[in-house]
C-alpha cells in the first residue's frame, strides 16, 4: 500500500510541470491535484492506524503527508485564488525534510537518497518562486527550469521506483545510486538548458524588435 500513492505522485508532478510550461491551464489540473493530494493523505493515515507501535511503518508513511498537503494546497490555491506565499514557505519545509531524508537514506538505500534529493530540488524551486518571487537564477528562467525538471524527473523519481518496489525489483547497491545520480544530473542539465534557451529566445526577439 505504501507505494500506491507514489505511483500517482509521478503523474501529478508531470502534469504540474506541463502547467508551469504553459501547456495545460492551471485550473484544468486543479481537481487532479486535489484527488492525488487526498490519496496521499488517506493512504499514510490508514497505514499508521494499522501500524500501531511499529515505528518503522510509521516512519515510512508520514512523509507522504508532505506531498499530500502540497497537492491539496496547489488545487485549493488555484481554484480559490488564494495567495501562494504560505505555500512557498511550506515548500521550503518540504525541501529541508527531503534533504534530511536523502542524508539518512544515503548509507542504506542510495537510490532513494537520490530520489529524495531530486524532490528537494523540485520543492526548492517552489519555495524560490512562490515565497521569494525569484524569476531567474543567473540567465535561467526559473519557472521554465522547474517545469522541465518536473516533466523530466517527476515520473522517474516517483512512478518508476514505486512500480519496481511493488514488484520486488530493487537494489541498494552503490552503483545503482551512482546511476540514479547521473540520471538526475542529466535531468538538471536539460532543464537548465531549456531555461537558458528561453532566455536567449526572448533576448533575440527583443533585439529583433529594436
Amino acid at each position: 500500500m505504501a507505494h500506491v500513492g507514489l505511483v500517482f505522485v509521478g503523474l501529478i508532478l508531470f502534469i504540474n510541470g506541463l502547467v508551469s510550461l504553459g501547456r495545460i491551464p492551471a485550473r484544468s489540473a486543479a481537481v487532479l491535484n486535489l484527488m492525488v493530494g487526498g490519496v496521499q493523505i488517506l493512504l499514510p493515515t490508514l497505514i499508521m492506524v494499522q501500524a500501531g507501535s511499529d515505528t518503522l511503518m510509521v516512519n515510512g508513511a508520514w512523509p507522504s503527508y508532505l506531498f499530500g498537503m502540497t497537492y491539496l494546497l496547489v488545487g485549493l490555491n488555484t481554484l480559490c485564488g488564494f495567495d501562494t506565499g504560505a505555500f512557498g514557505w511550506f515548500s521550503a519545509f518540504v525541501a529541508v525534510i527531503a534533504v534530511y531524508k536523502a542524508v539518512m537514506s544515503l548509507s542504506t538505500d542510495p537510490i532513494f537518497a537520490v530520489i529524495w534529493l531530486s524532490w528537494a530540488l523540485m520543492w526548492l524551486c517552489l519555495f524560490l518562486q512562490h515565497a521569494l518571487g525569484v524569476q531567474r537564477l543567473g540567465g535561467i528562467e526559473l519557472q521554465r527550469f522547474a517545469g522541465w525538471l518536473l516533466v523530466s524527473a517527476g515520473i522517474p523519481s516517483s512512478t518508476v521506483p514505486a512500480l519496481f518496489a511493488q514488484n520486488g525489483i530493487w537494489t541498494s547497491a552503490p552503483a545503482a545510486g551512482l546511476a540514479a545520480l547521473a540520471a538526475l544530473a542529466v535531468s538538471l542539465g536539460f532543464s537548465a538548458w531549456q531555461g537558458l534557451r528561453s532566455d536567449r529566445t526572448l533576448e533575440a526577439r527583443q533585439n529583433f524588435a529594436a
